[in-house]
């Protein structure tokens, strides 16, 4: 499919050395790649994906994005801000009923313009599919999205050659996907969210329909850290959002990079190791229970 992506980031982010958090860890080397810091409403991975998913909306006349999620999603937030740079409408349909009080992403979301349609118990995709729009899929990811994810596999390449090891955090799949389609499955670990329930499937039939076919027993993903399930709060991710919090000044959130640190804190690779800060700050402020 040759759509080029819309430009809706600042690029390339940067890649930071965590000198404090590595001597904390007991790694020979750690890096953060600033994916918190693309630019578009917050920040965030999902930007990478949504400039190839709106391209394809552009391409395809849309007027209304439409996409689905948790009430904190950062994808969400980032789909509306998008649709807010692009000049189009957006319905964000979230899981649940309305909260008594709004807090993180759904006040972004309600600055941004975007419309919410609370589904309560009834499937995400059904109430999606009845909405006027063009659909995102769920966490912004698709084979072609994950191409995004490509490109930052080759911006790493570029800032670090000799690296060994990509941390990231295992949502919907599609930024595990593309690092995987362009480093290998040996290079890239993933932290499962407990976002999907079979991610290893997920990713492996991402990478199959990006002309990457890998066999999924070879991908590097760690299910320690779902807890009792993608809601939840662990007591190993409590301990992770602190200590990078005061090591590095570093502010992780509780769902996805947080998970997914505890998985580098519990099982740190050997080498030259970068963690993938996929951003979720204002849902942070969803959690008043940290």
């Amino acid at each position: 499919m040759d759509i080029p992506p819309i430009p809706l980031g600042t690029w390339p982010t940067p890649l930071e050395p965590a000198l404090r958090l590595a001597v904390a860890l007991g790694l020979d080397e750690l890096w953060i790649k600033r994916d918190d810091l693309t630019g578009l409403g917050g920040g965030g991975n999902k930007v990478r994906k949504l400039q190839y998913s709106c391209a394809q909306a552009v391409r395809a006349g849309a007027t209304t994005l439409v996409t689905t999620g948790a009430p904190q999603s950062n994808h969400a937030r980032l789909t509306a801000a998008a649709a807010a740079r692009l000049g189009l409408r957006c319905t964000l349909v979230l899981r649940g009923d309305p909260p008594a009080e709004p807090r993180g992403n759904l006040i972004l979301d309600d600055l941004a313009g975007a419309t919410v349609v609370w589904a309560g118990d009834a499937p995400l995709d059904e109430v999606a599919a009845a909405q006027d729009g063009y659909l995102i899929p769920f966490g912004g990811t698709s084979a072609f999205a994950a191409r995004g994810y490509v490109d930052c596999a080759r911006e790493l390449l570029t800032q670090l050659p000799e690296l060994d090891t990509v941390v990231v955090a295992l949502g919907s799949g599609g930024t595990m996907a593309g690092l995987v389609a362009h480093l290998g499955p040996e290079r890239v670990y993933g932290v499962d969210t407990g976002a999907l329930p079979d991610p290893r499937g997920t990713v492996a039939a991402l990478l199959a329909e990006m002309g990457r076919p890998v066999d999924p027993a070879v991908l590097r993903i760690d299910g320690s850290q779902v807890g009792a399930g993608y809601a939840t709060l662990t007591d190993p991710v409590r301990a992770a959002l602190a200590l990078a919090a005061r090591t590095e000044g570093l502010f992780l959130d509780p769902t996805y990079t947080g998970r997914a640190f505890a998985g580098l804190c519990a099982n740190p690779p050997a080498g030259r190791v970068v963690f993938l800060h996929t951003g979720g700050l204002p849902g942070l402020f969803g959690h008043p229970e940290i």
